[in-house]
């Protein structure tokens, strides 16, 4: 992964961690994450801690879920995006419009 690549992974991850602690919680992502869309909330299935600890389920590391995710676990999860995208402009405008970087 380039280092521009990482250099975007890094400011994303910054961005969530709001308690500046070196790693993601449910308490970080509120007013960060935008949970009003996600289709479980709006039927009411779920309400907005578990939308916001399902989000954080798709970073941390399977098999150690830990309600946390760490620098570490967030570039792996975003090496693995970023080998399915060739081009550094598309990975760029991807990262700076999902995280609004």
């Amino acid at each position: 992964m380039t280092s521009h690549r990482r250099e975007l992974i890094i400011q994303a991850f910054k961005k969530l961690d709001r308690m500046c602690d070196g790693s993601v919680t449910v308490e970080d992502l509120r007013g960060v994450y935008n949970i009003s869309k996600h289709p479980k909330y709006i039927s009411g299935e779920w309400n907005e801690e578990q939308c916001l600890k399902e989000f954080l389920i798709s970073f941390d590391t399977p098999n150690s879920l830990d309600g946390r995710v760490t620098e570490e676990e967030f570039m792996n999860y975003y090496a693995g995006v970023s080998a399915s995208i060739d081009n550094d402009a598309y990975f760029d405008l991807m990262m700076r419009n999902a995280w609004k970087l």
